[in-house]
């Protein structure tokens, strides 16, 4: 390799250090009106779907209520809650969104409602390599006020990675494979399980401990301030 083009490798490797240095976590949230929420319990109510997917509403659903009962909270569930509001005439995610929280805390004798929006659910295939996407956006929302207490965004993307053989064609081969496979079968669950989990639980950005983690409760202001 010439001298010169060692120096522009190691020009560009110093520019891609200093591009990493800059890069800072993101500022905790405020938690000063959660916190003066002091909720109890959380009612999730339908997802707002924006993909083509039709069945991403109900794996969502499968997967949302644990992590945020984790957290301390009574979360009612998911299921029961969308057949109670088709009983009473809010069929559609759409309607729902656009409900009052104050008329579904209310109606569920909840302390929040948890709004859920896919924004994206989709697997692509390019070049010999497919990557599953899902993203979600999460709010909270006080059915006292019907403000917004606490909000989230979570992306998760997954792309399958094989090992390599040290054959270049057998190699190819197999990631045609793997990435047909994970085409045919995307791994939605695991990316929206592990979305959830974040969303609930990261410090600073999810959510403080509720009442039912009493050794946590009202004691993690420093992970979760206000």
């Amino acid at each position: 390799m010439s001298l010169k083009k060692t120096l522009r490798l190691l020009a560009l490797a110093g520019v891609a250090a200093s591009l990493a240095a800059c890069v800072t976590p993101p500022k905790p949230k405020n938690y000063a009106t959660f916190r003066s929420e002091n909720p109890r319990s959380i009612l999730v109510v339908p997802t707002l779907n924006n993909t083509v997917s039709v069945t991403a509403p109900e794996f969502f659903l499968s997967t949302i209520s644990r992590p945020f009962a984790e957290r301390g909270y009574y979360v009612f569930p998911a299921h029961m809650v969308k057949k109670v509001l088709e009983t009473d005439g809010l069929s559609d995610a759409g309607l729902v969104h656009g409900a009052d929280p104050r008329r579904l805390g209310s109606l569920f004798g909840c302390d929040t409602v948890l709004f859920v929006t896919i924004q994206q659910w989709d697997s692509k295939y390019v070049v010999l390599k497919t990557t599953t996407t899902v993203k979600f956006d999460y709010a909270l929302k006080s059915c006292k006020t019907g403000a917004t207490v606490w909000e989230d965004t979570q992306t998760m993307a997954y792309s399958p990675q094989g090992n390599s053989s040290g054959n270049p064609l057998a190699d190819l081969i197999a990631a045609a494979v793997t990435a047909a496979l994970e085409k045919g079968a995307p791994n939605y669950m695991p990316l929206t399980m592990q979305a959830n989990a974040l969303a609930a639980g990261v410090p600073g950005h999810g959510l403080p401990a509720g009442p039912y983690r009493p050794e946590l409760h009202g004691k993690d202001q420093a992970q979760f301030p206000n």
